[in-house]
């Protein structure tokens, strides 16, 4: 698995071993940065990855330009091999880990008062919590107004998941095995936490 494009194109990642994680293919990822390199500018980007799992899609949107990226995932392995990644490509000083329960990650995100610019969604195909993390960014307003979120699901999960309330759903597609839906916060309109 290597990076795509951007300062650290051609760099190799590692992946954590076993089956739990499911790295994103570059032919995904690929298809991702195209379509959001149309719709935002990734200089100065703040970044969240939830699910991390390599950490492949919050560095690859670093390598592009972003200023800085938090990686969740619960997994200590993954972890571990998103900070091996990160001290490789030497971009340590411009990335968060947060080694817990997405629930836990988010709400902590929100009292720390956090935006983000871009999000991605990678939920365990077996497991898969889209709906729900998507609702709690809409709750904890964690994206930023104008703020794309990407979800990556199985194409034979039942549908992307609905636009949250100040959100719009502006692209679905199914590549592999994977759906992509791409989300738009709305940059004028304010979400009703209430």
């Amino acid at each position: 698995m290597r990076v795509i494009a951007g300062n650290a194109h051609g760099r190799r990642l590692k992946a954590p071993r076993g089956l739990r994680t499911r790295p994103t293919s570059a032919r995904a990822r690929e298809s991702i940065f195209s379509r959001l390199a149309v719709r935002m500018d990734f200089a100065g980007a703040r970044v969240l990855d939830i699910f991390a799992g390599s950490g492949s899609l919050g560095i690859e949107a670093i390598s592009r330009g972003a200023a800085h990226a938090t990686f969740v995932d619960s997994s200590r392995d993954s972890a571990a091999v998103i900070r091996d990644n990160l001290a490789q490509l030497e971009i340590a000083d411009r990335a968060r880990l947060m080694t817990t329960d997405v629930h836990r990650a988010l709400a902590e995100l929100d009292a720390a008062h956090n935006a983000f610019d871009l999000v991605f969604v990678d939920a365990p195909f077996k497991d898969d919590m889209s709906n729900d993390v998507m609702r709690m960014l809409a709750q904890f307003d964690l994206v930023a107004p104008g703020g794309m979120v990407v979800v990556e699901q199985s194409k034979r999960a039942p549908e992307a998941p609905p636009a949250p309330a100040g959100h719009e759903r502006i692209y679905v597609a199914t590549i592999g095995d994977h759906r992509i839906a791409l989300y738009r916060r709305n940059a004028t309109m304010p979400i009703n936490n209430g």
